[in-house]
């Protein structure tokens, strides 16, 4: 009978060395194809802190030399890798103590899955680190002993399942067998229930007497494959006693039952029926959990010992199991119990009850804004716990967006990459929201929110706030003092954005007075060097260029327009009389017959300003006698207001002042004698006068004809060009006489108009004090003060 045993011991160990090699070869097979996809370490586990796992770069054929520069490191999920990665050589080490048992639980192969990350550019590399178990652990048992209590009308063959030993490490190095001490009662049998679950139990081969022996010790053995092997024992003690000979019979051969996950507490998952032969108490049956029920399903389940309902008891999670082999037990009353026990099989059915989560294993935080099309942006994986379409995820983007997500070659991996080109001067930060949803029903979804910030290249040139500029610019200005300022703007940021300022000279040297000129580069203050004078040089432009500060720079200019502003800085000039010497005197005969309004004579004099600061007005200052002469304010002639009689002097002293009609009046005076004598006397000096004057005449004819005729063609034009404007832009022009408040006189012909954001006035041969000459026109046009703001021009 011995030998029978070990051969048939023999015969088992044979068969699990080729179920071995099975395994060992469909491994192979599977650590080859899935090599091809990502690198593969082996280390045992508990090795000490700091043990070489292998050289990644040179596996992967990675420079290690750019390694730091690039950021290498390892992407782990939330918890903190058991590996860590050395930036200078690129070997991976261990950087805490593994255990198998801890990390992979009973599975047969224990693999830990690295994602490697380099950025500048973006790199990602798979590698995959199994953990070897270690025969560390011994087998043990639920119990130290075990009472069995067997009645003496057991017949051989009787089976009693014992409790199976448990071993923390898995595979070969789990329980591999069981061995029993020495009885001829009983013999040892073990099933082989997969997942490295062996459960002994105990065949009665031969009849038992109580009376001759009432109790058995018995000493049971779990070894496992370990070399050297390690073991642990349990005391079994089986009690003999004379009860009911019918053990309760089940209804069913088997069990088996589908369960949703996340079903409530109470809910029933089954009920099982056993029934008894025997009379009494020894056929009342009870259910109980089977020894070999572990306490995870104990902890979820439970049931009724009287109707054998078996109901759930805790949180049934699909995830964490899908799948339990409860062994149900029922026994009689009697006072030898009999028991049977079948499995009930229960499928846990999964219900889409997580979320997929989200995780972005790399994102680049600024994005130049010259970035092309296809540009990854962030690395995103997905993942779902539940399985089939429940746990089939996809993943997008919430709104319209410069950027899309495209799938990966890796299952549930995702790049967010630019679908358009960026500009930052209209949008600066993105914030992304992620989506992802899987394919259950209802389905679940879950997002998560990313920042990019685009970062800032130099592709906006500096643009001045008016093209071109106009400035005003009243002359006799104070040198090296501001007279005007240029303003641009540039849309970049930082120093793409910081301009400075520059004056366009021209090499050429035809424009020589921007060498008077200078600008402040940061502000753009424009100096004047020199002091400027109307009556010289009345208009002049130039060019400022605005450059940026970005690499390469960009520019652009803009031309300045000044126009010089006439102040009363000449004082009146007389013409005439001018005496030998230089000096305004002067001496006129008359006869003393003459008449009253007799042209005595004409003072003449000019002034270099324009407008009002030259338009000179004559008055007489002091006089012998004030009944004898008139002087006319405008034109200056000196008449006789009376005839002369027998007792009025001979001899009269005019002083006539000439002034000019700016807002500080500058003058000049001349004396004018009249000298009264008889008529024979005059006759003859006025015969020598005539003839001259007859020759003057003549010339001052002609150019007064010219004049004019001058004028009347230009007042014509005038009219048509007001008429023409009337008729197509009759809101922005008018046509009105100009009232005046601060003049003595009136005007020949005065006509204003506007035009676009400046008012003009058409004037004839005399001007109204506050006009404005227009530079450039030849002292026919005014500029009317306007209290809108003309754009685009400026006045210092």
């Amino acid at each position: 009978m011995s030998d029978l045993y070990i051969m048939e011991q023999r015969r088992r160990q044979s068969c699990r060395e080729r179920t071995k090699w099975v395994a060992y070869i469909v491994m192979l097979f599977m650590f080859c194809t899935r090599a091809s996809g990502q690198y593969r370490y082996s280390i045992s586990e508990e090795v000490k802190e700091g043990t070489v796992v292998g050289n990644i770069a040179k596996d992967l054929g990675l420079d290690k030399t750019t390694l730091k520069e690039r950021g290498y490191r390892i992407v782990y999920g939330t918890t903190e890798p058991p590996f860590r990665v050395n930036r200078d050589d690129g070997i991976l080490y261990v950087k805490r103590t593994i255990d198998r048992e801890e990390v992979c639980d009973r599975s047969k192969v224990c693999v830990i899955d690295l994602k490697t990350v380099l950025e500048n550019p973006l790199e990602v590399h798979y590698v995959a680190v199994e953990i070897l178990d270690v025969n560390d652990h011994e087998p043990s048992f639920p119990e130290n002993e075990k009472i069995l209590e067997i009645p003496e009308s057991a017949l051989p063959g009787a089976r009693f399942q014992l409790q199976a030993a448990r071993d923390a490490d898995s595979g070969s190095l789990s329980v591999q067998q069981y061995t029993l001490s020495h009885n001829e009662h009983f013999r040892l049998e073990v099933k082989d229930r997969g997942e490295d679950r062996k459960t002994p139990s105990l065949i009665l081969q031969k009849p038992l007497d109580r009376e001759s022996v009432q109790s058995h010790v018995l000493l049971l053995t779990a070894i496992d494959g370990g070399k050297p092997p390690r073991s642990g024992n349990m005391t079994i003690i089986v009690d003999v006693f004379d009860v009911n000979d019918n053990p309760p019979v089940f209804t069913q051969d088997s069990y088996t039952v589908q369960l949703k996950e996340n079903s409530p507490v109470g809910t029933t998952v089954i009920q099982v029926n056993a029934t008894d032969l025997d009379d009494g108490s020894n056929g009342e049956v009870v259910y109980s959990f089977g020894n070999d029920v572990d306490a995870r399903a104990r902890a979820r389940f439970d049931l009724n010992s009287v109707t054998g309902v078996l109901t759930v008891a805790g949180s049934i999670d699909f995830e964490e199991c899908s799948r339990y082999e409860i062994d149900i037990q029922a026994s009689d009353k009697a006072a030898a119990t009999l028991a049977t026990e079948k499995s009930v099989i229960v499928h846990i059915v999964d219900v889409n009850d997580n979320a997929p989560e989200i995780e972005v294993t790399s994102f680049s935080h600024a994005l130049p804004e010259d970035s092309k099309p296809g540009i990854t942006v962030a690395l995103i994986s997905v993942k779902d716990s539940d399985s089939g379409l429940n746990g089939q995820v996809m993943c997008y983007i919430n709104r319209e967006l410069p950027f899309t997500i495209t799938p990966s070659l890796q299952n549930n991996m995702y790049s967010l990459v630019t679908k358009l080109r960026l500009d930052r001067e209209q949008q600066s930060q993105y914030v992304v929201t992620i989506v992802a949803k899987d394919a259950g029903e209802p389905s679940l979804t879950s997002d998560k929110t990313i920042n990019i910030v685009v970062s800032d290249v130099n592709d906006n040139r500096p643009v001045f706030s008016q093209n071109p500029y106009t400035f005003y610019l009243t002359e006799n200005n104070n040198p090296g003092a501001s007279i005007l300022s240029v303003t641009a703007r540039d849309h970049d940021e930082g120093s793409n954005a910081l301009i400075s300022y520059h004056i366009l000279r021209d090499r050429g040297g035809e424009h020589l007075l921007t060498s008077f000129l200078n600008i402040n580069s940061e502000n753009g203050d424009i100096l004047a060097l020199k002091c400027f004078d109307f009556e010289t040089l009345k208009t002049f432009q130039f060019q400022v260029v605005a450059s940026d500060s970005g690499t390469p720079s960009l520019s652009s200019n803009v031309t300045v327009n000044v126009f010089i502003l006439d102040q009363n800085d000449n004082a009146p000039v007389i013409l005439y009389p001018v005496s030998s010497n230089g000096s305004a005197e002067g001496v006129e005969e008359i006869p003393r017959n003459v008449n009253a309004g007799h042209l005595v004579t004409k003072v003449r004099a000019y002034d270099a300003d324009i407008g009002y600061n030259g338009w000179l007005l004559f008055s007489l200052q002091q006089v012998t006698d004030h009944s004898l002469f008139g002087l006319d304010r405008y034109t200056g002639q000196i008449r006789t207001l009376r005839s002369f009689t027998e007792t009025d002097e001979a001899e009269h002293k005019l002083l006539i002042l000439v002034k000019d009609n700016g807002n500080v009046s500058l003058s000049a005076t001349a004396t004018v004698v009249v000298k009264l004598v008889e008529p024979k006397e005059a006759f003859a000096a006025s015969d020598v006068k005539s003839s001259a004057k007859d020759e003057e005449g003549t010339d001052v004819t002609f150019y007064l004809m010219i004049t004019l005729g001058s004028v009347s063609v230009l007042f014509l034009i005038s009219i048509i060009v007001l008429i023409a404007m009337q008729c197509s832009k009759t809101t922005d022009y008018t046509s009105k006489y100009l009232q005046e408040t601060n003049y003595d006189g009136t005007l020949c012909h005065s006509i204003q108009y506007r035009s676009g954001e400046k008012r003009y006035m058409l004037v004839g041969p005399r001007m109204s004090i506050g006009s404005t000459i227009v530079p450039g026109s030849h002292a026919n046009t005014l500029v009317l003060p306007d209290r809108r703001r003309g754009s685009g021009e400026v006045r210092h």
